[in-house]
């Protein structure tokens, strides 16, 4: 009765009963879930009037009579539904006796497509269990094997018979099997999956190592809800995990790469790389690393003979505070020691790594007894990575393990070494860009406009601001004393930044000079200087104003080429900018410069400027002329306070090119003395 129940579970049972004249008198619930007749419509009336279709009238009929006969009929056939639909059948008639003992009829019917499925459901099912690669169980609600797949004894290392009737605790106690009991314990108490429990151990299959496994669990239930066990499935994911844990270790190398691209060389200075480089390294590569420069790379001036074989600390890390590293400090010396693996890596630019027996050759001091007996204690690996660019061993860098941690692995040199490599370019940058700056500045600082001089009839004052702290320009102006009580005063920008330009510039400047001293024209002058640019290159070119004061004619001949027009503010604060020719940029080959007349009485202002004055991101040329002529007014001002307030109205931020600015004011200049009064008396 038991399996006959759970039959009627899987498979709806059609039951009802006809008398000797084919009235239905037993109509089943089942049969009326079936066919949608409800008792009350069938009892007491003929069954194929309702339920046999009528083009099975005849059949209907036969087989009624061979079964009153006392054969059993066993086929297909269709039912009617209430609804009109056929319903394919599988059919049992048997004979049975009607309530008044003559020969009637029991029909057991059951739906075809039913049939068919479960037929095809236990199938699958025997095909999965049997051919499945992932281990299956069914397990009783004791957590005792009902039935092992293949797949899963051979996971086990135990035959599937050895399974049955046992639990896992029994069957494979090496894999943590009393917590997995307690899951497959609350998957069956809650009625609820669980999926992806893992569990590593060793099994009688591979007794020698450890393996993993995906463990999932799901009740089986019957109709009513009632828990009858658990179906279990296990995949083998031993190297999955492997995969993956070598896919994470490669995302975690590629994301410090990464981090290494955005964090070394932020800036183009020198230590602050170095120490870029070592915040990168440490901890996530190393516990601690030392960067170190060769002073003949970091001091090319200096005599061969005295940084031959030096090396300089730029940064390091030692978070070990154990560690006796008060003789690595940052900015020390140390000398290579000859013959050493130092020696071999700076030579031949190859990265090695390093061991205890190592140590001594590289910690020769015996003030240093402390550090090398706590390196041969401590470090568990090390590797010294040459700082190679460009084809030039720069130093090298140190870096370390402790004991405590996992060694360098080969994945991990590769990524050291790949670190260090992309860091030396940074660093070298670095390196090249402090030695330009530092010449640079040293040639503006050896051109640079000294106090400018006393002449006849100007006032002058005039600043220069570079676009940055950290680079030098080509923009200029100067003051020259002509014979005569004249004045020359001279403007420029030459194209480009850092120490070409700046050497450009001081070409210019003595050139200038040099011709003033001839009493040079200035549109004479503007054409030497052109000659003087073009024969740089072709690539050079430079703007420049030369202008002469004569405070005897009370005015100025300016000269341009290629410059913005300086500006001149008269007595009354009216502003305005000369209009006469612009001619072209010394070093175009342009000779058609051009002079223009201006009347500069006393108390006039001319003003001469470099572009980087008017013009930047936001504003034009033209609206950077119109800004500059507000902020001259009032011209009255004094000349220092004067150009400092029309610097910060129109740079009120950082430049973002160099600017030059030259002021020059007329005033009334005294009559030369009288000898003849001098020292004078009573005749």
């Amino acid at each position: 009765m038991g399996y006959a129940g759970v039959l009627r579970e899987l498979l709806p049972i059609a039951l009802w009963r006809e008398d000797a004249e084919g009235r239905v008198v037993e109509w089943s619930l089942a049969a009326q879930d079936l066919l949608g007749y409800r008792p009350e419509e069938l009892l007491g009336r003929p069954a194929s009037a309702s339920l046999v279709p009528d083009s099975n009238r005849d059949l209907a009929d036969q087989l009624t009579r061979r079964v009153q006969a006392g054969e059993t009929v066993v086929g297909t056939l269709p039912v009617r539904h209430r609804d009109g639909h056929q319903v394919t059948m599988e059919m049992w008639i048997v004979p049975a006796t009607d309530p008044q003992g003559r020969a009637g009829a029991l029909l057991i019917a059951v739906e075809t497509s039913e049939v068919l499925h479960m037929r095809d459901s236990l199938a699958a099912l025997q095909s999965l269990f049997t051919q499945s690669p992932i281990g299956l169980a069914t397990l009783g609600p004791d957590l005792r094997f009902l039935r092992v797949n293949p797949a899963l004894a051979r996971m086990n290392g135990v035959p599937a018979a050895d399974h049955l009737g046992r639990r896992l605790t029994e069957v494979v106690p090496g894999i943590n099997a009393a917590a997995l009991e307690a899951t497959m314990q609350h998957a069956l108490d809650r009625g609820t999956a669980v999926v992806d429990a893992r569990r590593t151990g060793r099994t009688p299959d591979d007794p020698d190592h450890d393996r993993t496994w995906s463990c999932s669990y799901a009740p089986l239930l019957d109709g009513s809800g009632r828990r009858l066990g658990l179906i279990a499935s296990i995949i083998d994911i031993t190297e999955g995990q492997r995969a993956q844990v070598e896919a994470e270790r490669a995302r975690a190398r590629f994301a410090l790469l990464a981090e290494a691209g955005t964090r070394i060389g932020t800036t183009l200075d020198l230590r602050q790389t170095a120490d870029e480089l070592v915040q990168v390294l440490v901890p996530h590569l190393a516990d601690s690393a030392d960067v170190q420069m060769l002073e003949s790379v970091l001091d090319p001036d200096e005599s061969a003979a005295s940084t031959q074989g030096v090396l300089r600390r730029l940064a390091a890390s030692f978070p070990d505070p154990a560690a006796p590293t008060a003789r690595l400090a940052v900015g020390q010396t140390l000398r290579i020691p000859p013959g050493s693996v130092y020696e071999q890596i700076i030579a031949d630019g190859r990265p090695v790594n390093l061991y205890q027996s190592d140590v001594p050759a590289l910690i020769k001091d015996p003030r240093a007894d402390a550090l090398r007996t706590y390196l041969m204690q401590e470090i568990g690996s090390a590797r010294l990575i040459p700082l190679a660019a460009r084809g030039k061993v720069l130093g090298a860098v140190a870096v370390t393990r402790l004991r405590t941690r996992e060694p360098f692995d080969e994945q991990d040199c590769v990524l050291l070494d790949e670190v260090v490599a992309r860091a030396a370019l940074n660093i070298d940058n670095a390196r090249m860009y402090t030695d330009q700056r530092a010449a640079a500045l040293t040639l503006r600082r050896s051109l640079a406009n000294h106090a400018l001089p006393e002449v006849p009839g100007l006032e002058l004052t005039g600043r220069y601001l570079p676009a940055s702290d950290h680079d030098v320009g080509g923009d200029w102006y100067d003051v020259i004393a002509l014979p005569g009580g004249r004045t020359g005063l001279v403007i420029g920008d030459v194209m480009g930044h850092g120490i070409h330009a700046a050497a450009v510039m001081g070409q210019l400047r003595t050139a200038v000079r040099t011709l003033a001293r001839h009493d040079i024209p200035p549109a004479d002058m503007l054409r030497s200087l052109d000659a003087v640019v073009a024969d740089l290159g072709e690539d050079e070119m430079a703007t420049c104003v030369y202008a002469v004061h004569d405070p005897a004619a009370g005015g100025a001949v300016v000269a341009r080429a290629g410059h913005p027009p300086p500006a001149v503010v008269d007595g009354a604060g009216r502003v305005s900018f000369l209009d006469g020719p612009s001619g072209t940029p010394l070093g175009t080959g342009g000779q058609d410069f051009r002079t223009e007349q201006v009347p500069l009485p006393a108390g006039d202002l001319l003003v001469l400027y470099t572009d980087g004055l008017i013009e930047a991101r936001d504003r034009d040329l033209d609206q950077g002329m119109r800004r500059l002529a507000r902020a001259l007014v009032p011209a009255g001002r004094p000349l220092d306070r004067l150009c400092d307030a029309v610097l910060a109205d129109l740079l009120p931020c950082e430049p973002q090119d160099d600017v030059a600015v030259l002021m020059a004011r007329t005033v009334t200049a005294a009559p030369p003395p009288d000898p003849r009064s001098s020292n004078a008396g009573p005749a």
